[in-house]
């Protein structure tokens, strides 16, 4: 019988879905500048409807595409007659999206965890169960965890901030995000286990005791809830907000592209069929604007980490320029030190530096713009893995990639804390 109600419930779930029978994820590998460009011109090629997931940055890193079935014939002729090399990473993305639903519907939801010992954090998990853990987590430890709503998205749901602190007011200040960009749900995921480590560590662990003391730290762990909303019921592979843009038939904005730090230069879209469009203006996205009232309300923010996948880096500002930051040793040592430690759990290995130099140019980011707010440590990950699975990482991967990634948290934490500038 319990196999037919998951029968039912995989039913219910793919109905109405946007399919990916056939699409294959490619990676391309250019020999020199002249290939690059070949391959960056197949992002402009609209009626293709490629989905770069690792985009065109140098002749040294790999680009991983997603091509739909109807233009696969035709891309890897165009690679093949360029004498481009490319290699097949995921053969049928329908088929590994597939396993990834059997696995969410064959874990028991009949009825809601009764606390958050009970949650079942090796899972993914829909909008409403994260929205009820962070309840639950909200009344089992009133003393130190409470939620702030900071906005509304376009779609009206909260944009839900939980507060964890030991009491005072304004006290110096730590801010953790995840889940900016919605189809990456190994962010949100190792989120809501950040959450849970952070009440249980308190009080065992002298580092985060210490910091818990002295600070608050902020966690956002569905930055992007209309767009996560819809990777569960309409199509898993959106990355963008889910406003409707003026004068065209797509829907969306990148708002990692929509902050006020270089924004409309190199590094972003104008299309708003793009997956990188950087919207009409800055801040036009309420999931933006609502982090940056926030930000400059609060005015005692001393670290600001926004977490994505994949490509298994750690990075600091600027993706908008080559000017180096400012504290740019200071960066890049304490971001030497986090992946030394994140690679001390299971050896996973991050590279790390500043955007532009270590990913790609990209306009309108949130870390820019944060460290332009006198915010130091203004970080981003990119977690898990490095192309196998991508975007699909499997869920046996949730708790282990949370767990090293907390150990890099605290790195910059501990840092954030004793240097207090």
């Amino acid at each position: 019988m319990r196999g037919l109600f998951a029968l039912a419930a995989l039913f219910v779930a793919v109905l109405g879905k946007e399919t990916f029978e056939g699409h294959q994820v490619l990676r391309i590998t250019a020999k020199d500048d002249v290939q690059l460009s070949l391959i960056k011109d197949l992002e402009d090629l609209i009626g293709l409807e490629l989905d770069f997931w690792r985009g065109v940055t140098d002749v040294a890193s790999p680009v991983d595409v997603r091509v739909p079935f109807h233009s696969l014939q035709s891309v890897k002729i165009y690679l093949e007659t360029q004498d481009i090399e490319y290699s097949i990473m995921i053969k049928d993305l329908q088929a590994i999206l597939d396993e990834e639903q059997k696995e969410m519907v064959s874990v028991p939801r009949f009825g809601q965890p009764r606390n958050t010992d009970s949650f079942d954090y090796a899972s993914y998990h829909t909008l409403s169960e994260i929205y009820s853990f962070q309840d639950m987590l909200v009344a089992e430890n009133p003393n130190m965890v409470s939620k702030i709503v900071i906005g509304q998205s376009y779609e009206g749901r909260p944009l839900n901030v939980l507060k964890f602190s030991t009491g005072g007011t304004n006290r110096p200040a730590i801010w953790i995000d995840t889940g900016i960009h919605s189809r990456e749900w190994v962010t949100q995921a190792s989120g809501t286990w950040f959450a849970k480590k952070i009440v249980t560590d308190y009080g065992r662990d002298p580092a985060l005791t210490a910091i818990l003391d002295n600070m608050d730290i902020f966690l956002e762990i569905v930055t992007n809830p209309d767009g996560f909303y819809y990777t569960h019921n309409t199509n898993r592979m959106w990355r963008k907000t889910r406003k409707p843009n003026s004068g065209s038939m797509c829907v969306g904005v990148d708002p990692n592209r929509n902050w006020d730090a270089g924004f409309g230069e190199a590094g972003a879209s104008s299309s708003p069929c793009s997956e990188t469009y950087r919207g009409p203006r800055a801040n036009s996205e309420s999931e933006v604007k609502s982090i940056v009232d926030f930000v400059k309300s609060h005015g005692n923010i001393k670290a600001f980490v926004s977490i994505h996948s994949y490509s298994q880096m750690l990075l600091y500002p600027y993706g908008y320029t080559r000017t180096p930051a400012k504290d740019e040793a200071e960066l890049h040592e304490l971001a030497r030190k986090a992946i030394t430690d994140l690679a001390s759990l299971y050896g996973t290995r991050y590279r790390y530096g500043s955007i532009i130099t270590t990913i790609y140019q990209a306009s309108g980011g949130t870390i820019d713009w944060t460290y332009e707010q006198g915010i130091k440590y203004s970080y981003t990950f990119e977690l898990r893995d490095t192309g196998r699975y991508g975007f699909i990482l499997p869920a046996n991967q949730i708790i282990p990639t949370a767990e090293e990634t907390w150990l890099a948290l605290m790195a910059i934490m501990d840092h954030t804390f004793k240097n207090p500038y």
